[in-house]
């Protein structure tokens, strides 16, 4: 069973970099403006622990951040030592031990959790720390590192589970012997919201979560990190399936990002879409399908990812028709639903058969739709297509519609066999790679998922082209 070690301190001591080195992974985004880090980022750590960063404690209001958004940071931090079985406070080594230094121990002190004092940005050695100063705070004796250089990274690691009770382990012995007996590492389904600032992701992850979590405020952009959080949800089939949770900050376009934190923000939305199981690409109920919404859902295309489409906030689209008679250009709530569906799949067309979900983060308006459509295509992933009916469907297809004629010569197929899954790999035995054209691919792509009915699911058609003289049979070219 998985602990949790929580990393506290005041703003800009290093607490995220210090995260990122222990987790062995770039999560938290790392700058030097206080206040970056405002939910509880979470990593598993091979050693057998959960290791959560926390947003700043003592962060002064400012033009980025307001008091209300301080004071849900802070109940974060609080929620993090509740459930920490250990806490790494961490003391800027160059600067020495602060007033508000002070005051942290003094609140760890009394909620008497096993602490380890964690003296950063020793660089320099430790003849220069304020070991009076440190010892004064009563925590025992500290452990200094350099989370930027890896100095004290090994002591600290030692330390930590000395404290929490538990040996270090081997992870890939057990890893591998899963991969051989069943193909893929089996877990829970990692979900991933992606969308705009603003369109209630962080809403709908608390919804889910059926707890204030994560930080919702209504000004844009107050997700900054991506969030992983672990929960269980029952199904349809009665059974109850292991989630991870990823809440990302809204993706802005690449040509909109005002600072280094925005552009380090949205790298890290990307990444985690890219370690997503199943994507949720949110949308604004009364605002439509905006250009950027289909440059987002782009980015899960070119991913491969299983897309679910969610409309939130369809609370507002009720009470509009209700109290107000109506939006323009719709004659009735179910009207408005049509249209809105009729132009969505318009932009997004290159997301062929994906769920479409009208929800409201607020009421809690068909959430649980969202996990069941998640289950449903974590299942369809795994799916095996007969070499003879994908064969046939191919061949239906292009007598149906054939391949538009490149030069002088269309796109032939001569054979077709399943490679691979999570997506869907098929390998096409063809006259020219060349002259499969976008358009045509999509339609294939979209007729297969109709015939398998792969809604939502990604497929990837790996070409083979004809050498001079070949035939084929079901090992390939001869």
């Amino acid at each position: 069973m998985f602990r949790s070690v929580v990393i506290v301190g005041r703003p800009n001591v290093g607490k995220s970099r210090l995260f990122n080195r222990i987790a062995r992974k770039r999560i938290s985004i790392v700058h030097d403006q206080p206040g970056v880090t405002r939910d509880v980022i979470s990593a598993e750590v091979g050693d057998g622990y959960t290791l959560m960063d926390t947003g700043g404690l003592g962060l002064k209001e400012g033009e980025t951040s307001s008091a209300a958004i301080i004071a849900a940071s802070e109940r974060q931090v609080g929620f993090a030592i509740d459930t920490a079985a250990l806490i790494l406070f961490i003391i800027d080594g160059l600067e020495g031990v602060t007033a508000l230094d002070d005051r942290i121990a003094r609140r760890l002190r009394q909620g008497g959790k096993p602490v380890i004092v964690v003296v950063n940005k020793a660089d320099f050695g430790d003849e220069k720390a304020d070991h009076e100063g440190v010892m004064r705070l009563g925590l025992g004796d500290p452990i200094f590192v350099s989370a930027e250089h890896g100095r004290g990274e090994s002591d600290l690691r030692d330390a930590i589970l000395a404290r929490i009770g538990m040996p270090p382990r081997d992870p890939n012995a057990s890893i591998e012997r899963v991969k051989q007996e069943n193909g893929r590492i089996p877990g829970p389904i990692c979900i991933c919201f992606i969308g705009r600032p603003n369109v209630g992701k962080s809403s709908l992850a608390n919804r889910l979560l059926r707890s204030d979590r994560l930080i919702v405020n209504d000004i844009a952009g107050t997700t900054r990190d991506a969030i992983e959080l672990p929960f269980e949800f029952k199904g349809r089939d009665k059974k109850m399936h292991p989630f991870r949770l990823i809440d990302t900050a809204g993706i802005k376009s690449a040509t909109k990002l005002a600072s280094s934190v925005e552009y380090f923000s949205r790298l890290r939305s990307l990444d985690a879409m890219q370690r997503s199981d199943v994507v949720f690409l949110v949308l604004d109920a009364i605002d439509g399908v905006t250009h950027q919404d289909k440059a987002i859902a782009g980015e899960a295309v070119k991913d491969r990812k299983p897309i679910a489409v969610i409309v939130n906030k369809w609370d507002l689209v009720h009470e509009t028709f209700k109290k107000h008679g109506g939006i323009d250009g719709a004659k009735s709530e179910r009207d408005y639903r049509e249209k809105y569906e009729k132009e969505l799949f318009n932009r997004l067309f290159f997301t062929p058969g994906a769920p479409l979900i009208f929800v409201s983060a607020m009421s809690g308006f068909e959430v649980d739709r969202m996990l069941n459509a998640a289950v449903k295509l974590h299942r369809t992933l795994d799916k095996k297509l007969p070499t003879a009916r994908l064969n046939e469907t191919l061949s239906r297809l292009a007598e149906r519609t054939p391949p538009p004629a490149i030069g002088a010569r269309r796109f032939k197929i001569y054979y077709a066999t399943q490679t691979g899954n999570r997506p869907f790999r098929i390998k096409i035995f063809c006259n020219r790679e060349e002259r499969l054209s976008e358009s045509y691919r999509r339609y294939l792509e979209a007729g297969l998922v109709k015939e398998f009915d792969l809604s939502g699911c990604p497929i990837e058609f790996d070409l083979v082209g004809k050498p001079r003289g070949a035939e084929v049979d079901r090992s390939g070219w001869k």
